[in-house]
């Protein structure tokens, strides 16, 4: 079974999506205190709470047509968004380690999908 490209292109879509997740996510944390109402009024935990569901729709569309060997690896784009968000958004530094992560995931993916041929 060959993945299609569409199956591809809705799990990337589905990285990307999940990445602001992640974003929103830790914005939302940042603002918690001891109160629950900090919590149940948060629109920035909703927000983040609301693109993991989008980014899973996403995904659940994608694995309908493609192997899941092939795809589920491809999440792990979500990382690398999620690694430059961090750095624009929260100021967080790009080590070397970092760069070299990026580099594993990326070499995971490519050679994950010489399979797909």
């Amino acid at each position: 079974m060959k993945t299609p490209l569409s199956s591809i292109l809705l799990v990337l879509l589905a990285a990307f999506v999940g990445s602001f997740g992640a974003v929103f996510l830790k914005s939302g944390a940042g603002r918690l205190h001891r109160q629950i109402r900090t919590l149940l009024f948060n629109w920035r935990l909703a927000a983040g709470v609301g693109f993991f569901v989008l980014s899973s729709f996403f995904f659940v569309l994608g694995l309908r047509e493609g192997e899941l060997s092939v795809l589920y690896p491809m999440v792990a784009l979500g990382y690398i968004w999620t690694l430059f968000w961090s750095r624009l958004f929260f100021g967080e530094p790009l080590t070397r380690n970092k760069f070299l992560g990026i580099g594993l995931i990326l070499i995971g993916i490519v050679v994950l999908n010489l399979g797909n041929r």
